[in-house]
């Protein structure tokens, strides 16, 4: 079975599940979630009973339908701590494209700290990101946190961490997140740049050294589309105003450092196909 195929039938257990809980018969409807969660407690149960006569237990993780499950029952054999750093893992190679970085500071009492460093402090992408990919990700490898504490390595002019709360979301939902499609962008495997529409909106894509970066397609300096900027040396050039964007450092400037492209994030999943959050 394929991740998609398991996706599906999450998402159609799910269905089912909703379906019964708002059917008008009460009596029927109780019965049915009893005899629901009869079924994944005697299955929890096995998995229990199985987990331990396994050679690597935390070898199990590996298959995200199988550490789902685990999830479920309070089984996992990784210790949250590990499976947050998982997750981190995830969302560094965005975050490392735009010239910075994220470092779990510690977990206490259900809530994760991190440090958010480089380009990624302060960054005006910095809290899109942090709602999108990071918890995103710790949804997925770590559903029992409750809040997520992040802070910029430089203080900022106000001080005090930003705050996101992890709110309850079903198994199917979490891993759709808010993230959209844009494909394998096949046009950009030998660089340069590319306006496409995604989900109605247009992103400006670009391929530098082999990482992907998206952006809003105006330019900060004139209002200008970007469409026919002149990408050279990992740096954007206008057209219209000639102002100089360093793509691989968050668009910042290179001639004002009161202007910066708007960046978007982006993912590029195992297949190669590539996401943004356009939120």
């Amino acid at each position: 079975m394929d991740d998609t195929h398991a996706r599906e039938l999450v998402a159609k257990v799910d269905a089912l599940l909703e379906e019964v809980e708002e059917s008008g018969d009460a009596a029927s409807r109780d019965r049915t979630m009893e005899l629901v969660g009869a079924l994944v407690d005697l299955y929890g149960e096995g998995l229990a009973r199985l987990v331990p006569r396994v050679a690597d237990p935390p070898a199990l993780a590996d298959d995200e339908v199988v550490s789902h499950l685990l999830l479920i029952h309070d089984i996992h054999p990784a210790p949250v701590e590990a499976r947050v750093r998982a997750a981190l893992g995830e969302v560094r190679p965005y975050l490392d494209s735009h010239g910075g970085n994220v470092e779990l500071a510690g977990i206490e009492d259900g809530v994760v700290h991190l440090r958010m460093e480089g380009s990624c402090s302060g960054c005006p992408s910095s809290a899109m990101t942090l709602k999108l990919a990071i918890e995103d990700a710790i949804r997925k490898h770590a559903p029992e946190v409750s809040r997520i504490e992040a802070e910029d390595a430089v203080p900022a002019a106000a001080p005090g961490p930003a705050l996101i709360q992890l709110t309850p979301m079903a198994p199917a939902a979490a891993n759709g997140g808010g993230w959209t499609t844009a494909g394998s962008l096949p046009q950009l495997r030998a660089n340069g740049t590319l306006l496409k529409d995604v989900a109605g909106k247009s992103v400006l894509f670009m391929r530098v050294d082999g990482s992907f970066y998206a952006y809003r397609p105006e330019c900060p300096g004139c209002g200008r589309s970007l469409a026919e900027a002149e990408l050279v040396a990992a740096h954007l050039r206008c057209a219209g105003c000639g102002c100089s964007f360093s793509v691989v450092r968050a668009g910042r400037c290179d001639d004002d450092p009161g202007l910066s492209l708007d960046p978007v994030p982006l993912l590029e999943d195992d297949t190669g196909m590539v996401k943004v959050a356009l939120a």
